[in-house]
């Protein structure tokens, strides 16, 4: 079975996207090839990767990315966690079978240091949710 491919994409991919990521990679990495990238990427923020190993995710290999160095390539869905990125990649210029968008409140705004846990425990909620979709729709394949 091929593994499906998904994009999680933010402004800065230091934090909402990444964290995307490291979620599907540990909630589902058997089925599918999770990436980030970002509109204007900046360093992965460290109270983004305390929040992921608080939770037990692991962070191995998380690094941001230009949404540049996926140019191109196509993806089984694309999610968008930020408006900024909304509204630089309405259309995916690679395609995508499915476009999402999640608006996600950006911790580094929200000046509270469990304001990253708060973001990370949206993201898993979305994402849960939308893989129960996932298996349902394999399974009337």
């Amino acid at each position: 079975m091929t593994k499906q491919r998904v994009l999680f994409l933010c402004n800065a991919n230091s934090a909402r996207s990444l964290m995307g990521e490291a979620l599907l990679r540990h909630l589902a990495g058997d089925r599918f090839e999770a990436y980030s990238a970002g509109s204007e990427p900046d360093e992965p923020a460290a109270m983004t990767l305390a929040a992921l190993k608080k939770q037990g995710i692991s962070t191995e290999g998380l690094a941001s990315k230009s949404l540049d160095d996926f140019a191109g390539e196509h993806f089984n869905a694309v999610i968008v966690l930020c408006d900024k990125a909304q509204q630089a990649c309405r259309d995916w210029p690679g395609g995508s079978d499915e476009h999402l968008y999640w608006d996600i409140r950006d911790p580094r705004l929200i000046g509270r240091t469990d304001a990253y846990e708060q973001a990370l425990n949206e993201i898993r909620h979305r994402l849960s949710l939308w893989l129960q979709i996932k298996a349902r729709d394999d399974i009337q394949l």
